[in-house]
């Protein structure tokens, strides 16, 4: 899971929700110092078992650019409530929701997903390209996760219906956690997360992520007819999808590739301040004629 390192809110970021034809979302949204955005917005999606918390260090900066930057819980994820049915946390209902979500901005948006949000928000680029700016997938693949996040997700997903989510929670995410020297309320935070995730959520969304299909083909063809600049971000050490996997995606979809320096599987985390830069650049770049 991505863990933010601080949950304060910066100057200009507010939390929020996003009414929609297809439910409320709860949001945290940036402005412009000047309160005046003069570039085309952003929506920002996390990934499995994250949260809009994920993007907390890199929506001021954003912003400062001169845009209005959101970023969101999927349905089921956090604070945005979600049915008690697996099934309706497909990539497909989900990007449904992200569509939704766009049309409730009022304009085309640049759209990142992070890691299962990059599956998620493909849906919603193949659905209709004419809600993009440019598309983002950050630290995302062609198809499944693979390696040790496969293996994680695989015990998720066997075990949660049998020993519930407390005894994952305190013998296996929160162990890590400690191990990992995260502070105690930022623990406390990951805890509630967690436990406030729906259930049906939290499985079909694993069950998504470890079955999901190459759709690479069908996204290149989405985004070259419409003209959608698209780029391809990853930390040089991620240990979800493997970096090379993620560079042959790249070359698949005609794609810029921004490798950032000393990031694993959370850039906007692990590295705001270059991660930012690089979603700047390339959100000024799409937008010129």
């Amino acid at each position: 899971m991505s863990t933010p390192r601080f949950l304060t809110l910066p100057p200009g970021v507010r939390r929020t929700d996003i009414e929609t034809s297809r439910g409320a979302f709860a949001a945290l949204e940036a402005f412009p110092g000047s309160g005046i955005s003069e570039r085309a917005p952003a929506l920002l999606v996390p990934g499995f078992t994250g949260s809009k918390e994920d993007f907390i260090a890199v929506l001021q900066t954003l912003a400062g650019a001169g845009r209005r930057v959101i970023t969101l819980d999927l349905r089921g994820q956090y604070e945005t409530p979600g049915p008690d049915d697996a099934a309706a946390y497909s990539c497909a209902e989900l990007g449904a929701d992200i569509a939704a979500v766009i049309e409730s901005i009022g304009d085309p948006v640049h759209l990142v997903g992070h890691s299962f949000g990059g599956l998620v928000t493909r849906e919603t680029v193949i659905s209709d390209p004419a809600l993009v700016e440019s598309f983002t997938l950050m630290s995302s693949g062609p198809a499944a996760i693979t390696g040790g996040r496969e293996v994680e997700g695989r015990v998720l997903l066997s075990a949660l219906p049998k020993v519930g989510l407390e005894h994952l929670w305190s013998t296996r995410m929160e162990p890590e956690a400690l191990a990992k020297g995260v502070p105690p309320e930022i623990v406390a935070f990951l805890r509630r997360r967690m436990f406030m995730n729906s259930r049906s959520g939290l499985l079909g969304m694993a069950n998504e992520l470890l079955s999901c299909s190459d759709r690479v083909e069908e996204l290149a063809k989405a985004t070259g007819g419409a003209g959608l600049p698209v780029l391809v971000l990853y930390g040089e050490n991620d240990d979800a999808w493997e970096p090379q996997a993620q560079a042959v995606m790249a070359e698949r979809l005609g794609a810029r590739k921004v490798v950032i320096p000393g990031a694993a599987h959370s850039p906007a985390v692990e590295a705001p301040e270059t991660t930012a830069s690089a979603l700047t650049t390339f959100w000024n770049d799409a937008e010129r004629p």
